[in-house]
């Protein structure tokens, strides 16, 4: 259980680092450009932490696939993005496919 909860820490810091990625305006600005760093070295971090436990394939679909998932909601509230009907397909299919691999995969650590 503790590699979910350090999943769910690499997934959080993944989500504030790319956010901060696009305030950073390619890197010009400062604070947002540390914030960017600093968020995605704890992801990896704790990614790593993860991967003791969890296999590297299921952890990074998890990882990746919440992570597009709950990025396009801070896309949608803070840059007003709007996602269009093929992307919210593909966000359903993405969000399918870690609820497949954490119901029903035998590789996943439960």
């Amino acid at each position: 259980m503790k590699s979910y909860l350090f999943l769910l820490l690499a997934i959080f810091f993944e989500i504030v680092a790319t956010t901060f990625l696009k305030k950073s305006e390619q890197f010009t600005q400062l604070k947002p450009s540390v914030i960017t760093i600093v968020g995605y070295v704890l992801a990896f971090y704790f990614l790593s932490l993860t991967l003791r436990t969890i296999p590297v394939g299921v952890a990074y679909a998890i990882w990746s696939g919440v992570g597009i998932v709950l990025i396009t909601f801070v896309g949608i509230i803070m840059f007003r993005q709007t996602p269009d009907l093929p992307a919210i397909i593909g966000l359903i299919l993405i969000t399918s496919g870690v609820i497949v691999i954490n119901l029903f995969s035998k590789m996943a650590a439960h």
